[in-house]
């Protein structure tokens, strides 16, 4: 396989966020947004990568140095738009980088490096300039709409669920109403030919409702180009949501939240009301481990087998044990022994100041 990099569009502000926390530093089952970004493209085989940042920057470049050493900074200038963030990242790339790049937005918490593997593939199983990655959504407000040359029967060209070679994105606020009611969205999210990206960003310009460097006009100048723009859908849209409001944070958390645990009960560790219970990503528990309802795991926390937590405990950063039992307790940093029993309604570590 040829060489694979990739560039995460970490800048904005999250405006409708109203937080002081920067939009990609917002926390989400034990990461923030953009960590879980980063371990999907890591776990991807991306290397090098590159972050582009602006709004609060030192503070996000010191949390994108802790959680990707090897990360390439590059700051986003003046000009507005994800295609002159992505001109900004080629900029920093080492001259010598070759092959495809993978372009994400940095507050798309979901994705997983089995998708990102896959869309690589089909780019490089393909001649094409670009591979886009989509969804088909029974909302697409808000999203940029997949246009398409050809449709499926009693459809017209261009519209709902079309199928076709796509001819470009067309981004909401441009979009006329026909495309409006088309299903398959864009999701942020590219690999691109690394050569025929540097060329087509310098000459994308600013012509459009936002007054923006889109980074969808590359796709529309491989069309012209005749260089080929592929496509792989996402088998689960739900992979592509991001993070506008504290909303749809809020609906990430609940998915995310399901997830793990279901990881972890295939595992043969139970948890007897997934509903009440809330785990990190982070956490590691063993097999025959029992969860009780109403308990938290965050952190660094490691429950050995036999082990029961809960009902009704928080735990942060706790190793449990073989066999001990914690219920109704809040801990912090602290190791529970083997077979030990706490009382119930027990604070243990930093939590007890």
């Amino acid at each position: 396989m040829s060489q694979f990099s990739a560039i995460i569009l970490a800048a904005g502000k999250g405006t409708r966020i109203k937080s002081e926390t920067p939009k990609v530093l917002l926390p989400l089952c034990g990461r923030t947004l953009v960590g879980h970004v980063n371990e999907a493209v890591v776990g991807a085989g991306a290397d090098p990568v590159v972050f582009v940042v602006r709004h609060e920057r030192e503070r996000v470049a010191s949390h994108l140095k802790e959680i990707n050493p090897t990360a390439i900074i590059a700051d986003q200038d003046d000009i507005k738009g994800t295609g002159r963030a992505a001109w900004c990242a080629l900029q920093a790339l080492p001259p010598e980088t070759t092959g495809s790049v993978l372009v994400i937005a940095g507050d798309c918490p979901m994705f997983t490096a089995h998708s990102l593997q896959e869309l690589r593939a089909a780019h490089e199983n393909s001649n094409n300039a670009v591979t886009v990655l989509s969804a088909v959504l029974d909302d697409p407000y808000g999203y940029g709409r997949i246009v398409r040359d050809a449709a499926g029967p009693d459809e017209t060209a261009g519209t709902a669920n079309a199928t076709g070679n796509i001819l470009g994105i067309v981004e909401e606020k441009d979009a006329t109403d026909t495309q409006r009611q088309i299903c398959e969205v864009g999701t942020s999210t590219y690999v691109f030919d690394l050569d025929f990206l540097r060329t087509a960003l310098e000459n994308i310009g600013t012509d459009n409702a936002q007054g923006e460097m889109y980074l969808t006009d590359a796709i529309a100048a491989a069309v012209a180009a005749g260089s080929g723009v592929g496509s792989y859908i996402l088998p689960n849209a739900i992979e592509a949501a991001g993070v506008n409001d504290l909303v749809q944070l809020a609906d990430l958390q609940v998915e995310m939240n399901r997830r793990i645990q279901e990881e972890w009960l295939r595992t043969g560790v139970r948890i007897i009301d997934p509903a009440t219970t809330h785990v990190d990503v982070t956490v590691q528990l063993e097999p025959d481990a029992v969860v009780e309802p109403g308990t938290v795991l965050r952190g660094n926390t490691k429950v050995a087998r036999y082990g029961v937590v809960g009902p009704n405990s928080e735990l942060t950063d706790v190793t449990v044990g073989e066999g001990a039992r914690l219920p109704h307790t809040v801990a912090t940093a602290v190791t529970i022994d083997a077979h030990q029993v706490t009382a119930p309604f027990t604070v243990l570590g930093v939590s007890a100041r």
